[in-house]
């Protein structure tokens, strides 16, 4: 079953194809299952304990990969340990698990607020065991019952905050979008920065393609991706977390087998070619370019990234803004050294003289897209500890 790049890359976007002369509409087959998204209604009907109240919705949180690498011991009333799932690791792409750490901190932000939705403050005590060790705590996180709290408004935006995965429409960032993101962000350990000079924005996306083509013409690196790849519904219902790849023309694809997750780590063929193609149309059709720097990388800096971060996202879902990170260029593994430093350079955050540089947390591209669906999320039983 021959494909062209092109045809593939419209395939990927979504839409409707005509088999046998009769048309497929993706609603009918081989859709998301509504088993992996039933998630974002929010707490299960009944559920009393405001610990597994506030939960139900931080696991709603952006995540690398959406590995959903948080892990939580309720053994102590009124109390919440969080750790790190050690088995849902970025080992080759994020050797140092900065990236997981960041996911940790959206994670928090959206407990934070969801608890405060119902009338408790949230105390927490970030790393109480010391320096982090998968066996030990990120956060230990203790509920108080408080008279008085303010809800947080952009607690309203959680169920409806997306990643923007497709292409973007062909109109620039809104001024006035751009404006309200960079006033309404919160001065504190994350610095935020939005570019949309065409040829500021041409120089970022050169370096943001080139990190994204290192990766996946890499072995290692791009299977560490495939891996987590779950290929039509039945494999999407089974797991519900990492990459999901559905819809009527996946099926097509899959039933004809040239949606592997072989194929898609084999150059040359349609599905990797097609894969590196919807890739980079997604950067193509960026108009603008954002990042999150800090000033040094510590563990807890990481945590405070997090929580800016996905406050940035619930602002932008509220100004009807798409936002998807591009973490490549970002990534720790030595091949990627390079590219590092020259996005680096081009955002200026590296070292100049004697002074420190700071360092990338997030990179991210801004415009506007329809909504592109809710990811999938696994139940909140397979995150408690026994």
């Amino acid at each position: 079953m021959p494909m062209s790049r092109k045809t593939f890359l419209r395939v990927l976007g979504g839409g409707v194809i005509v088999a046998g002369g009769a048309a497929m509409a993706a609603s009918r087959l081989d859709a998301m299952p509504a088993e992996a998204i039933e998630g974002w209604r929010g707490p299960a009907a009944g559920e009393s304990d405001p610990r597994r109240r506030a939960l139900a919705w931080a696991l709603l949180a952006p995540n690398p990969h959406n590995l959903q690498s948080w892990s939580v011991d309720l053994a102590e009333p009124d109390t919440i340990r969080l750790f790190v799932d050690g088995e849902r690791l970025l080992p080759q792409t994020d050797p140092l698990s900065r990236q997981i750490l960041i996911g940790h901190g959206c994670f928090l932000e959206i407990l934070s607020m969801a608890a405060a939705a119902e009338g408790w403050r949230i105390e927490t005590t970030l790393f109480p065991a010391g320096e982090w060790r998968l066996d030990r705590p990120v956060a230990l996180i203790r509920f108080v019952r408080s008279v008085g709290i303010t809800p947080e408004p952009l607690f309203e935006e959680v169920p409806r905050r997306r990643t923007a995965k497709h292409a973007f429409d062909d109109r620039p960032l809104d001024p006035a979008h751009k404006e309200a993101l960079r006033v309404g962000f919160e001065p504190g350990a994350a610095r935020l920065s939005i570019v949309d000079e065409p040829a500021h924005v041409d120089r970022l996306r050169a370096l943001a393609i080139a990190g994204s083509e290192l990766e996946m013409n890499l072995p290692r690196t791009h299977k560490e991706s495939i891996d987590v790849v779950r290929i039509g519904a039945g494999a999407i219902a089974a797991h519900r977390d990492g990459i999901s790849l559905t819809g009527p023309m996946i099926w097509v694809l899959r039933q004809a087998g040239l949606m592997t997750k072989e194929n898609a780590q084999t150059p040359g063929t349609v599905a990797w070619n097609g894969g590196r193609d919807y890739t980079l149309a997604g950067y193509a059709s960026a108009r603008a370019f954002g990042w999150l720097s800090t000033a040094d990388n510590a563990r807890p800096t990481q945590i405070a990234a997090g929580r800016a971060f996905v406050r940035l996202q619930l602002a932008a879902t509220r100004l009807g803004v798409g936002l998807q990170p591009h973490s490549q260029t970002l990534q720790e593994y030595p091949e990627m050294a390079e590219l590092q430093a020259a996005m680096k350079r081009e955002t200026g955050t590296a070292q100049i003289g004697a002074a420190p540089g700071e360092t990338l947390q997030m990179f991210f591209r801004l415009g506007y897209a329809g909504d592109p669906g809710p990811s999938p999320r696994r139940p909140i039983e397979s995150f408690v500890r026994a």
